[in-house]
């Protein structure tokens, strides 16, 4: 499908300096404005002709929605705070490190200075019939191109469709998910908060969406809580580069353990799977009570794969898959 690449379609631009006035401009412009954080996924989309807005409301503007603050249980974090940001920040290195590797897999350290906490959990599936402007199910068609039995679906999903297998692209999902992570969302009509492994949904929910989130939604802030802080962490990103590109698949876990080395909790999710990142919750539960020795892992990289449903070209995502879980409990024995 041909590209023109000549003129970003024309919008009005709105530059808030508050939350309450983006908020105002949402509301305003329902379904019709575009949220600009960082402007990297964005920028593609307009130049493409593939995202129309009539209105994009930047948020570079906003204070309150940047900078890394300790509160009374945890840290939070604004949304527009940059992903170098995080992975330099030290009460993020030192309390949680899983979220300062996945900020540090994301791209490259240019793309991590412009990109935003908040843009890399909100963007938009990476599927390249779905970005080209392909009359899709997500796009509002009546097919999934790359499930067809010729599609190219090497970096498509092994579990999880509901008619898109299209899966979701950021880097610092599963460890949000890691750390039980709790997302502030806000709107006109007042503000929610998510757990982490919540804020993220499946077709099965609405094709349309990647997150919870509406059209005159606004992540505000990520809040940490300290329980998971000094946990014993693991992440790990399998990509066909050593920089740039999105995951195939990534896992990020946190796991505690008692005075004896045996695991008293445990959190693990993975991404590049499925439309949304998975919590592995019966991984969790078998591998409480154990050591994380070899058996042990070896089990949680089986019972991971379960379910698992390969398109013609992604079968290796489930190798890939049962090593990485296999990698990530092994890792605390």
């Amino acid at each position: 499908m041909a590209k023109i690449r000549d003129m970003i379609p024309a919008f009005e631009l709105f530059q808030p300096t508050t939350v309450g006035d983006a908020l105002e401009l949402l509301d305003e412009h329902r379904g019709q404005a575009w949220v600009l954080a960082g402007g990297l996924d964005s920028f593609d989309w307009f130049k493409d002709r593939v995202k129309r807005p009539s209105a994009v409301v930047d948020l570079g503007g906003i204070s309150e929605l940047t900078g890394i603050r300790e509160v009374e249980d945890g840290i939070e974090i604004g949304a527009m705070t940059s992903l170098t940001e995080i992975e330099r920040d030290e009460r993020v290195r030192s309390g949680f490190s899983v979220l300062a590797d996945a900020a540090r897999h994301v791209a490259t350290p240019q793309i991590r200075n412009q990109g935003t906490l908040g843009g890399n959990v909100s963007q938009d599936t990476r599927c390249w019939y779905y970005r080209s402007g392909w009359p899709c199910y997500r796009a509002g068609g009546n097919t999934c191109y790359a499930a067809a039995p010729q599609a190219m679906n090497r970096e498509h999903c092994i579990m999880g469709r509901s008619r898109c297998v299209a899966v979701n692209p950021s880097d610092t999902a599963p460890a949000l998910i890691a750390v039980d992570a709790k997302m502030v969302v806000e709107s006109n009509g007042g503000s929610t908060v998510h757990d982490a492994e919540d804020f993220f949904i499946g077709p099965a929910i609405d094709i349309t969406r990647m997150t919870v989130m509406k059209s005159q939604d606004l992540l505000t802030r990520i809040h940490i809580p300290a329980r998971w802080a000094d946990a014993d962490f693991y992440y790990e990103k399998i990509r066909d580069r050593g920089s740039w590109d999105f995951q195939l698949v990534s896992v990020a876990a946190a796991f505690r353990k008692s005075d004896v080395g045996i695991i008293d909790e445990a959190r693990i999710s993975v991404n590049g799977v499925a439309p949304f990142p998975v919590r592995l919750d019966a991984v969790e539960r078998l591998v409480q009570g154990t050591s994380g020795d070899e058996s042990t892992a070896s089990a949680a990289g089986e019972l991971a794969i379960q379910g698992a449903r390969p398109l013609r070209h992604n079968d290796y995502k489930v190798a890939m898959m049962r090593n990485l879980v296999r990698r990530a409990v092994r890792s605390v024995s």
